[in-house]
């Protein structure tokens, strides 16, 4: 008498879901991997912006003092004042921050 095919099905069955559990297993600790790495170089240059910007800050002292929490100066190449104020105004309220927190070092309308 032959055997029921039900037993060869469940191995199967069995052994292709281990399959794809152990491969999405290793996906996952390759995705936690690469977006721990990721995070890890977008914190280092943050530092280095910070050191940076500390030492332009006696730069505009020579000018004459900065207003409370502005970034220095800005070069602007054929834009107007109000256009400038406008572009920065708009960046920071796409970006969720305030203006005081970014810094525009020049800004150049582009044809």
């Amino acid at each position: 008498m032959k055997m029921p095919i039900f037993p060869d099905a469940t191995v199967y069955a069995l052994l292709g879901y281990g399959v794809v559990f152990v491969g999405l297993i290793l996906l996952m600790a390759v995705v936690i991997l690469a977006g721990k790495a990721m995070s890890s170089k977008k914190a280092a240059p943050a530092a280095a912006p910070a050191a940076a910007g500390s030492a332009a800050a006696p730069a505009a002292v020579k000018d004459g003092p900065a207003a409370p929490g502005s970034a220095g100066q800005i070069a602007l190449h054929n834009v107007s004042d109000k256009e400038a104020a406008m572009l920065m105004a708009i960046v920071a309220d796409k970006l969720g921050k305030p203006l005081n927190e970014l810094r525009f070092k020049s800004i150049k309308e582009v044809k």
